[in-house]
């Protein structure tokens, strides 16, 4: 399970128009520690912001998951409401679960809400739905599975070492 972290961060925004103001953001971080979730964070900004900025808060968000989409501006944040039965106490339980969903308007948000949450077998209800405060979300990609090669596809190296074997072959094939 993913471990998400919201950390504010403090810098200098260059607007539109060239002027220069001091600006607070939140961004979402996935990590699995605080100490990580600062070196991620500081990370990712010194490869997006020009400048000095400073790392104000960090704390643990309770976002259990999120829906990202390509052609999503904001991030939506939902609280779901699951009912379980509480088996020892026979009785009906109501969790509440946050999760966060990009989309360009509220309607938007919630229809891929809805279609995320399909796979809920259990009844839930939408609570809340609402623009959140995170500018952008950085999920944890290990480097390994960011080189990892499917295994479909062959290295590049392999391939041009077997046409080179192959055209060699052919080369050295006496005409006919």
């Amino acid at each position: 399970m993913q471990t998400w972290f919201e950390c504010k961060v403090k810098y200098i925004k260059i607007d539109e128009d060239g002027r220069e103001r001091k600006v607070s953001e939140n961004y979402l971080v996935d990590a699995v520690s605080f100490t990580d979730a600062e070196t991620r964070i500081i990370k990712e900004m010194e490869s997006n912001i020009r400048g000095e900025f400073t790392v104000e808060n960090i704390k643990k968000s309770n976002i259990i998951e999120i829906f990202p989409h390509e052609d999503g501006e904001w991030w939506y944040k939902a609280k779901i409401g699951l009912i379980t039965i509480d088996e020892k106490a026979g009785k009906e339980k109501k969790i509440n679960n946050y999760f966060l969903v990009a989309a360009d308007d509220l309607k938007q948000a919630l229809l891929r809400l809805e279609d995320a949450l399909s796979y809920i077998l259990v009844p839930y209800q939408t609570s809340s739905l609402a623009l959140s405060t995170i500018a952008d979300v950085f999920p944890y990609f290990s480097e390994e599975k960011r080189n990892e090669i499917p295994a479909n596809l062959k290295p590049l190296a392999e391939v041009q070492k077997v046409q080179e074997e192959v055209y060699s072959e052919e080369d050295e094939a006496p005409n006919e």
